[in-house]
């Protein structure tokens, strides 16, 4: 690591009455991959919206090699050589590789002017130090990692000195993270200056050299990552002690063991195969595997999401007749989606709305007319139950940070009472203190009765939250682990290994 590149100071930004920044700093050095860790709400966002140039501070100052700047505009930005990558992906998908990465270019010439063997041979030249991509094809032909890599590609095509990574492995399988990794290394060994936002402890601790600590919109607190744990960086994130991100699981004694939920035969085209097992009451049930392993396949066959599914799905011992998802939803089966904007919300509308809308017979009148008070009532009930953050159940969701998204999400499930709710990556992009409250629900909900089934990708998180995890490899339950055999090391070999027909029953 070199000197000093970037040094923030002092810089302070509000939004009306909601103080975003509060004398943020941070210093950055050429050369080095430095953590930006804070809560959502913490002000990372509205501080690298004002190193992009797409907000401007209050107060405070900005200095790229030890020159004051203002930076007016993202153009502004990119002319000093800050390039942004940020979380969701922003290429245009029907347009080639090498038009995205030169976007300004080819907006600003006309078609028939532009040279394009000229800009696929200057894509092709960037894309070599990072990929074997071929800057002719579409974007949208890519998969997700690939994507990230045209993003990281466009940014250095703006001779990028500083690069701005925000949750770049959220949509990534572990060896396309393993490869984004080892960019990461390659370009700050060239002297790029790296600022990675990431909720993932593990990649912090093995790939960052520096780490910075937001609160509250405040500076807390920079370390080299060699000196300080985990636990430190986690509680100096939420301000107080969280000595359990994981509450206690029920002993064996406490479990009555009656199945609520059992699952045979279930197959589906080329994607499931023979799959059954058991859901019992006092039990969370985890699904681990690789990614593309069909572990979001199977929930989704079971609720009738898509596809044509068969097999038998029984609740409490009686037997189903499930023809869609709305079938599912009536008898209490639900499914949050792993892609929670897409699929589990509706970001411009209200929190009341969003809680609501499973099934709106529930708060309305005998002529089908929705009463708002009795919606918002249940939405303010839910909030106050999994304690989430907002002024008021009519805010838009989209006003709320990541954490609190995902709770009006758990609480749209909650709002049927359901009897068996199936979570696909339910902390996925939130922070640890809202990560220990969900967990905590979780494990309430259980106590109460109601059969829960989680997937997670992050093993940490699936070994601390299940009672019993079921591995699905190739569409089929390749094994079950508990107890102490609850390892990474057992769940990943069950998840490698080759699997046969007669491996294939749970």
């Amino acid at each position: 690591m070199g000197e000093v590149i970037l040094d923030i100071e002092d810089v302070h930004k509000s939004f009306g009455p909601v103080h975003a920044l509060r004398g943020a700093r941070l210093q950055l050095r050429i050369g080095e991959i430095h953590a930006l860790v804070g809560e959502n709400g913490a002000g990372k966002s509205t501080l690298m919206h004002i190193i992009d140039g797409i907000l401007q501070p209050d107060s405070g100052e900005i200095r790229l090699d030890g020159r004051k700047v203002r930076i007016a505009s993202p153009n502004e930005a990119h002319k000093l050589g800050i390039g942004f990558v940020h979380q969701e992906i922003a290429l245009c998908p029907e347009i080639s590789v090498a038009e995205n990465m030169y976007m300004s270019e080819t907006n600003s010439s006309p078609a028939w002017f532009m040279r394009y063997a000229d800009i696929n041979h200057r894509a092709a030249a960037v894309l070599r130090e990072l990929s074997d991509i071929d800057p002719t094809v579409k974007a949208g032909s890519l998969s997700i990692s690939q994507q990230q890599i045209v993003e990281i590609a466009k940014a250095l095509t703006l001779d990028c000195r500083i690069l701005i990574l925000d949750e770049p492995t959220a949509a990534l399988t572990e060896t396309e993270a393993k490869i984004l990794f080892r960019i990461m290394h390659r370009l700050a060994d060239k002297g790029i200056a790296i600022i990675y936002i990431s909720h993932r402890m593990a990649e912090i601790f093995e790939h960052c050299d520096r780490i910075t600590i937001m609160r509250d919109g405040c500076h807390v607190r920079t370390a080299d990552v060699a000196e300080i744990t985990q636990e430190e960086v986690i509680n100096s994130m939420v301000g107080r002690v969280l000595s359990n991100l994981y509450p206690a699981k029920q002993a064996e004694e406490e479990r009555s063991g009656r199945v609520i939920l059992s699952v045979r035969g279930l197959s589906e085209s080329r994607r499931i195969f023979d799959v059954g097992f058991d859901l019992h009451e006092g039990e969370i049930l985890g699904l681990a595997g690789l990614i593309g392993a069909g572990r979001s396949e199977i929930v989704r066959g079971i609720c009738r999401l898509e596809g044509r599914a068969s097999g038998e799905i029984a609740l409490n011992g009686r037997v189903l007749q499930l023809h869609d998802y709305r079938d599912s939803i009536r008898e209490g089966i639900v499914y949050l989606s792993e892609d929670r904007k897409s699929d589990g919300l509706f970001l411009d509308m209200s929190i009341a709305a969003n809680v609501s809308a499973l099934d709106i017979d529930l708060i309305s009148n005998g002529m089908g007319l929705i009463e708002r008070r009795r919606e918002q009532a249940r939405a303010r009930e839910l909030g106050q139950r999994l304690q989430l953050r907002a002024n008021s159940v009519d805010d838009p969701v989209s006003s709320l940070s990541g954490g609190n998204q995902q709770k009006v999400a758990l609480a749209k499930m909650l709002s049927v009472n359901p009897r068996v709710i199936f979570l696909d990556e339910p902390t996925r992009g939130v922070d640890v203190g809202a990560k220990a409250e969900i967990h905590r629900q979780l494990r309430a909900l259980v106590r109460e009765g109601v059969g829960i089934v989680v997937i997670s990708s992050e093993l940490p998180e699936l070994i601390g939250i299940s009672d019993r995890i079921l591995v699905v490899r190739e569409g089929r339950i390749a094994g079950e682990v508990r107890g102490d055999d609850m390892t990474e090391e057992k769940i990943m070999h069950l998840a490698s290994i080759d699997i046969g027909p007669a491996a294939a029953h749970g």
